[in-house]
């Protein structure tokens, strides 16, 4: 039962992966920046539903509500105010305000909630699920976690195949000048996708300090470098490259860590991503591109 106990946790965490890497690849897809500040993101929206609960007596769900729409005015903001000067710059750049924004979060964090470790109260509180006579125990935290992530991926994808704003974020994607030519309003259009992102970022928060009850003003460092190595590793810019990469990354760390070793749980994640994207530049789903030079 072991395998399939690592099986299990290791799609719940994959699940956590994949709805952050949801937010790079959107991200990426639509403006094509990496908005490396997005683990930060993740850690706000932590805070923010944990102050909701502990301090504000909100119901659980209410403080994810709270958590994503403070999460959703943050992504907005930190897109007009940081992003939006550098549309035209180069990629080092935007890396750079990345990294400048990402320090900023964190640093603000610690200035507000201090550098003592928060225990996070899960939201998830109806009890594990329990199999084969109590041999095989799923918590509710992973049934809600890779339920969400499940939920999140089908109205993405319907949101961007069939709405208006969805084709409007397709057409940015390939084209801005023509999309612009076409009474696509792109600024707008990039607005709403870091909103979305961000959105998702908070919901990940919750679900991540729910699992590890543990939250500090660098909770979200680490999480989002995996999101994003889960995002290359699907494909960046692909939806369901995001839901892949993310799934398999959470499943070869988990198993990584509980048959080879945990302290080189981390290093055997990259490695594989650096073969794969030996084999596949593009990631597992994504699409090679031809570029006019």
């Amino acid at each position: 039962m072991s395998f399939l106990t690592n099986l299990i946790n290791g799609i719940s965490l994959g699940s956590v992966y994949a709805i952050i890497a949801l937010g790079y690849t959107m991200v990426y897809g639509i403006a094509k920046m990496l908005n490396f500040a997005h683990g930060d993101v993740i850690m706000v929206g932590a805070y923010i539903s944990f102050c909701a609960t502990q301090y504000w007596h909100m119901p659980a769900w209410v403080s994810v509500i709270v958590a994503m729409a403070v999460c959703t005015v943050l992504g907005i903001v930190i897109e007009k105010l940081a992003y939006k000067p550098l549309r035209n710059a180069t990629s080092l750049a935007v890396l750079i305000t990345a990294i400048g924004v990402s320090y900023l979060l964190q640093n603000l964090a610690l200035l507000i909630w201090s550098s003592n470790t928060k225990n996070f109260v899960s939201i998830v509180n109806f009890g594990n699920l329990s199999l084969f006579g109590g041999k095989l125990i799923i918590s509710d935290v992973a049934i809600v976690t890779v339920l969400c992530c499940v939920v999140i991926m089908l109205l993405l994808t319907w949101f961007t195949s069939k709405t208006k704003m969805g084709r409007a974020m397709r057409a940015v994607s390939e084209d801005k000048g023509a999309a612009q030519l076409m009474g696509v309003n792109v600024n707008q259009t990039i607005s709403i996708t870091f909103a979305i992102g961000s959105a998702l970022a908070a919901v990940a928060g919750v679900l991540l300090c729910s699992t590890s009850p543990v939250l500090m003003p660098t909770t979200g460092a680490m999480p989002g470098i995996k999101a994003f190595t889960a995002a290359v590793f699907g494909g960046i810019g692909s939806i369901p490259g995001a839901l892949l990469g993310g799934i398999l990354l959470g499943i070869i760390e988990t198993f990584g860590k509980s048959y080879i070793s945990t302290e080189l749980g981390d290093a055997i994640v990259f490695a594989i991503l650096i073969v794969i994207l030996l084999v596949k530049p593009t990631g597992l789903l994504g699409k090679k591109v031809n570029e006019k030079v």
